[in-house]
């Protein structure tokens, strides 16, 4: 982008001047002033705010800062070339996903192919009208805002998936619960699954009574039995436990 003033006449209803949706920024790298100037003219008719740089640093500094909607930058900066800066761009998790076009004197392929490999979205090679980078531009940012939207979507279906399967997986294991805690009987009884042992009072020698027993426990996969018996010369009430096979005092 280098050059002499170019003087403007532009129709502002010319169809190649679309303008965005809504006021946008774009982010205007040449180190030309004359440059910069002929396509910031042609930009803000279509309500576009620029922000200009004139070489790779200053461009990548306001990149981050500013968070342009679009990079519009030559390949030949000072400082910071620009597949450089479109590459740096790339890399940082903040500026990866701003369209960048590429507006550049290098008209070799392998030119070409060097600006899309560094990240250029799209490259447009000089003598590049004012009008045409205008409708490059938007048409850049509206594809770029379409992946956005139907990216939003995709993640939003998703959300809204793994939300659902998450309420069917609680619901299921609630359910499963309930299922299990009503089929499980807690009960005293004296006929209890597993015979009560002949026990004697820890404290007298003397057998103790049984007196019932109680099943519980979590479900009846793993149920456990607890014991009672009491001492005949009044020592007290014991509890045996099934499962640890111990005897204690309980009154």
């Amino acid at each position: 982008m280098h050059g002499g003033t170019i003087g403007l006449d532009v129709n502002t209803s010319h169809p190649a001047i679309a303008r965005p949706e809504t006021s946008a920024l774009a982010l205007l790298v040449d180190r030309d002033d004359d440059t910069r100037t002929m396509y910031a003219e042609v930009l803000r008719l279509g309500t576009w705010t620029i922000e200009e740089a004139s070489d790779g640093r200053e461009a990548l500094a306001k990149a981050i800062a500013r968070r342009p909607d679009i990079v519009i930058t030559e390949t030949r900066l000072p400082g910071i070339n620009g597949y450089e800066l479109c590459g740096l761009l790339r890399r940082d998790a903040i500026t990866r996903e701003i369209p960048i076009v590429v507006v550049t004197a290098d008209a070799y392929p392998a030119d070409l192919q060097h600006a899309r490999d560094a990240g250029a979205d799209t490259v447009l090679v000089k003598p590049c009208l004012p009008e045409q980078l205008a409708a490059e531009v938007a048409r850049v940012l509206q594809t770029a805002r379409g992946l956005q939207a139907r990216g939003a979507a995709v993640y939003e279906r998703a959300a809204a998936q793994i939300s659902r399967a998450r309420t069917l997986v609680g619901q299921a294991r609630e359910t499963k619960r309930l299922v299990l805690s009503r089929a499980h009987q807690r009960h005293d009884t004296t006929t209890p699954p597993v015979t009560p042992p002949i026990l004697v009072c820890p404290q007298c020698d003397q057998p103790l009574t049984y007196k019932r027993s109680h099943v519980g426990g979590v479900s009846a996969r793993h149920a456990e039995q607890w014991d009672y018996f009491e001492c005949p010369t009044g020592c007290g009430s014991f509890q045996y436990r099934q499962r640890t096979r111990k005897l204690r005092k309980v009154l």
